[in-house]
């Protein structure tokens, strides 16, 4: 991020846009809910309603210059929470294997620790690298794509297949986005060291 869009970002916490990624988030245990009850086509609808207010929320938020540090917040953790229900609902129903969820879930507890071992050398998180988003862009794509196959089934031939595609790449992807933030991680905290040694060493002097 440059400095102009750094100077950009407000710590204001009621916006427009802040209040319709709350919306979004709201609605996470409605879509859940939905979706373990078997009721395909109104969690879908949810999840539609979810995605137009992701998009509009970014577009408000950029064209009124109303991008807030709690946005930035709310967005990605709205994405995550939807993936994550669509997982186990799905899960739950049989309809995808629980090792899928725990690749998913794994990683992002990998992340969390990783983000703990920062904070402990005095580090904020790494940004977030352009794998992430994609791997992210895969998984969220790729459940709704076989929750259509369940709410519709003469779409399944082509939905369900394009949505385990999706859903395998994406899950794929999202671990070796993982890695390189392990290895970045390992990279700034070894510099952090190299740079207290050189300190430490100038002070003897």
């Amino acid at each position: 991020m440059s400095a102009a869009e750094e100077r950009q970002v407000s710590s204001r916490v009621v916006t427009l846009p802040n209040l319709l990624s709350m919306l979004r988030l709201a609605l996470v245990p409605v879509f859940l809910v939905l979706l373990i009850r078997g009721e395909d086509s109104w969690a879908l609808l949810v999840l539609v309603v979810a995605s137009a207010s992701d998009f509009l929320d970014g577009f408000l938020a950029r064209r009124f210059d109303q991008v807030t540090r709690l946005g930035q917040l709310l967005d990605p953790a709205a994405d995550r929470l939807y993936i994550f229900a669509a997982l186990l609902g799905l899960a739950s129903r049989d309809l995808v294997p629980w090792w899928i969820v725990l690749v998913v879930v794994g990683r992002d507890v990998f992340l969390l620790g990783l983000g703990v071992v920062l904070a402990n050398f005095g580090f904020g998180p790494l940004p977030v690298h352009q794998l992430g988003k994609l791997a992210t862009f895969c998984l969220f794509y790729a459940l709704p794509m076989i929750m259509l196959g369940q709410a519709f089934p003469m779409l399944a031939w082509w939905s369900g297949p394009v949505g385990w595609a999706f859903g395998i790449w994406g899950a794929f992807l999202y671990w070796w986005a993982g890695i390189i933030y392990a290895i970045e991680a390992a990279r700034v905290i070894r510099l952090s060291r190299v740079k207290s040694s050189s300190r430490s060493d100038t002070l003897e002097e």
